[in-house]
C-alpha cells in the first residue's frame, strides 16, 4: 500500500521509528513476493510456449506426412495425380492445400490442377517451412507451407492458419503467444506480419522446435507481474500488512480476503445456482423438434447470468464438475419427467460430459436414476464427450462406456473435427452420433476447403452408420445445405437459442 511520508510539519521521532518499522517487513515482503511472481510468470509462459510447440508438431506430423506421401508422383501429369493431391486434402484434417513441384515449379496444385508459379527454395526456412500472408483462394488467412524436395521432385502441402491462429489462441489464453518462421510471425488473432517481432515486457520466453523450422515467443503485457501479485497473493499481502500495523498502531485497517474460484463454486453449487438451459435439437428433414442440448448456466445472485466459458474451466480444474451436471440431472428431469408420456416418439436430451466424468463408475448410476424418473421408452440419453481434456481408453473408461450402452445411453463426440483425439475417440469407444463443430457450419457458402471437410465428416458418419448433429446452423442456406447433404440432426440460433426451463417447455408444447 502506497503511502505519503512528505509532510510540511516535522514529525516526531516517535512517528518515524513507526512508519519505519512498519514499512521496512512490507517493502521486504513486497520485493519477495515479486521475484517470486516473476518466477511464476516465466514458468508458465515457458509450459505455455512447450505446450505450443508440441501441438505445432503433431499438426506439421500430419503436414508432412501428406507431401512425403505426394513425393513419389512429383513429375507426373498432373492430370493422372490431380486426384490424389485432393484425397490428401480430405483425408488429414489441417492441410488446406496439395502441390508437386518438379525443378523449382510447382506444376500441380490440388486446388487449381495445372499451374505454374517458380519456387525459391530460399524462401523457406531451413529450406522446409515457410509463413504466408495467404494464398490465391484465401488472400488474407495466413498458410503454413512445408516443403519436401529429392533432386529435381518436390511437394508441397500447406497448413491452414485458422487452425495455427486457435491453437495459439487455447493455449495463449492467458499470456500473449506468437509463432515465428524465419522473419514472419503470426498472432492468436490470426495477424500476419513481417516486422521484427516485437519484445514482450514481461517473462519473455522464445522456444524453437527441434524437429522443425520454427519458433515460438510467449510472455506477458506490460504490468502483468504486479497483477498476478494481485491475484495470487491476496493473502499474503494481508499478512505483510498485518506486521507493518502491528508495528505502527493496531488495528488501522483490514484486508478482506479474496475468496478463491473453487470457494464461489461450492458455494453456488450449494447455493443451487447452476442451473439448466435447453436448446433445441431438430429432425434435418422436417425440422421438428427431436430433442434438446442441455445447457449449464450460472445465475450468480449479483453478476446475473454467467457464461459458461467463464466457469466451467475452472469446475473441470477443481473437480466439482461432477456434482455440478448431477445436479443438473436432476433439475432437468424434474422438469422434464412430468412431460414425457406426452412425448410421441423418445426425445433426445444431450448432456456434455468430460474426462472427469470417466474416472469412476458413478456417472452409470446417476444415468440409472435420471432415466427411472422418466416413463420408459419416452426418451433417449446422449451423453456429449467434449475435448477440452482427454478421455483415456483406461479399463474403467471402457468398462463404463459399456455399461452406458449397454443402459440403452447413446454416445455422442462433440465438436467433432476440431480436437486430436476425435478420431481416436471413433476407434477406441462405441460412438453414436457426431456434433460437427459450428466452426465449419458458419463457413458453409464461403470457405471451400471448409466444405470439403464437412462433407468429409458427413460422409465418414455414414460410412460408419453414425447420427449426426450439425451445431450453430444461423441461416436457410446452412440448413438447406445440410439437409440436403443427409444429416439427420440441426441446432442453432435458426432453430431456437438457449432458454431456461419455463419457456422451453412453453415452447415445446407447440413444437
Amino acid at each position: 500500500m502506497p503511502l505519503t511520508v512528505k509532510t510540511r510539519r516535522q514529525r516526531s521521532r516517535r512517528i518515524i521509528v513507526t512508519l519505519l518499522s512498519g514499512l521496512l517487513p512490507m517493502l521486504l515482503g513486497f520485493a519477495i513476493l515479486y521475484l517470486q511472481a516473476e518466477r511464476a510468470l516465466e514458468q508458465s509462459t515457458r509450459l505455455t510456449a512447450e505446450e505450443a510447440i508440441r501441438q505445432f508438431e503433431l499438426m506439421l506430423d500430419n503436414t508432412a506426412q501428406a507431401a512425403r506421401e505426394l513425393l513419389p508422383l512429383a513429375g507426373k501429369s498432373c492430370i493422372d495425380v490431380n486426384l490424389a493431391l485432393r484425397e490428401q486434402v480430405t483425408r488429414r484434417p489441417f492441410v488446406r492445400s496439395t502441390n508437386l513441384v518438379w525443378d523449382d515449379t510447382n506444376y500441380c496444385s490440388s486446388l487449381f490442377g495445372d499451374f505454374r508459379e517458380k519456387i525459391e527454395a530460399g524462401d523457406y526456412s531451413n529450406g522446409t517451412l515457410q509463413l504466408m500472408k495467404g494464398n490465391l483462394v484465401t488472400p488474407d488467412s495466413a498458410v503454413l507451407v512445408y516443403r519436401i524436395g529429392e533432386g529435381q521432385k518436390g511437394a508441397l502441402s500447406t497448413l491452414d492458419g485458422y487452425h495455427l491462429s486457435n491453437v495459439l489462441r487455447m493455449i495463449g489464453r492467458s499470456t500473449i503467444l506468437m509463432l515465428q518462421v524465419g522473419p514472419h510471425w503470426l498472432t492468436a488473432d490470426g495477424q500476419f506480419h513481417q516486422d521484427p517481432l516485437p519484445a514482450l515486457p514481461v517473462a519473455q520466453t522464445r522456444l524453437g522446435s527441434s524437429r522443425y523450422a520454427f519458433s515460438v515467443t510467449a510472455g506477458f503485457p506490460e504490468g502483468e507481474t504486479w497483477r498476478y501479485m494481485s491475484s495470487e497473493y491476496p493473502p499474503l499481502f494481508s499478512l505483510l500488512i498485518f506486521f507493518g500495523v502491528v508495528s505502527g498502531s493496531i488495528g488501522h485497517f483490514v484486508q478482506k480476503r479474496s475468496s478463491s474460484p473453487s470457494h464461489e463454486l461450492q458455494r453456488a453449487l450449494e447455493a443451487a445456482e447452476f442451473v439448466p438451459y435447453f436448446q433445441p435439437v431438430v429432425h434435418g428433414d422436417s425440422k421438428k423438434w427431436s430433442g434438446t442440448e442441455v445447457l449449464m448456466r450460472w445465475k450468480h445472485p449479483k453478476e446475473g447470468l454467467v457464461r459458461p466459458d467463464l466457469f466451467i474451466p475452472f469446475a473441470e480444474h477443481s473437480g466439482l464438475i461432477v456434482p455440478m451436471t448431477r445436479s443438473l440431472m436432476q433439475q432437468t428431469a424434474a422438469l422434464l419427467a412430468p412431460l414425457s408420456t406426452s412425448f410421441e416418439s423418445p426425445f433426445h436430451l444431450g448432456i456434455n460430459i468430460t474426462a472427469s466424468h470417466c474416472k469412476n463408475l458413478e456417472l452409470v448410476e446417476d444415468c440409472r436414476t435420471f432415466l427411472g424418473n422418466f416413463a420408459p421408452g419416452s426418451i433417449h440419453l446422449v451423453l456429449e464427450l467434449t475435448e477440452r481434456e482427454l478421455i483415456e481408453p483406461t479399463a474403467i473408461t471402457l468398462q463404463l462406456f459399456e455399461q452406458l450402452h449397454a443402459l440403452g445411453v447413446m454416445i455422442a463426440i462433440d465438436d467433432f473435427g476440431t480436437g486430436h483425439s476425435s478420431l481416436g475417440y471413433l476407434r477406441q469407444f462405441n460412438v453414436d452420433f457426431l456434433k460437427i463443430d459450428q466452426s465449419f457450419v458458419a463457413l458453409i457458402g464461403t470457405d471451400a476447403l471448409s466444405r470439403h471437410i464437412l462433407d468429409t465428416i458427413i460422409e465418414l458418419s455414414a460410412k460408419l452408420d453414425l447420427g449426426i448433429v450439425a451445431e450453430g446452423v444461423e441461416t436457410e442456406e446452412q440448413s438447406d445445405y445440410l439437409t440436403a447433404h443427409g444429416v439427420n440432426f440441426l441446432q442453432g440460433y435458426l432453430f431456437g437459442r438457449p432458454m431456461p426451463g419455463e419457456d422451453f417447455i412453453k415452447a415445446l408444447s407447440h413444437h
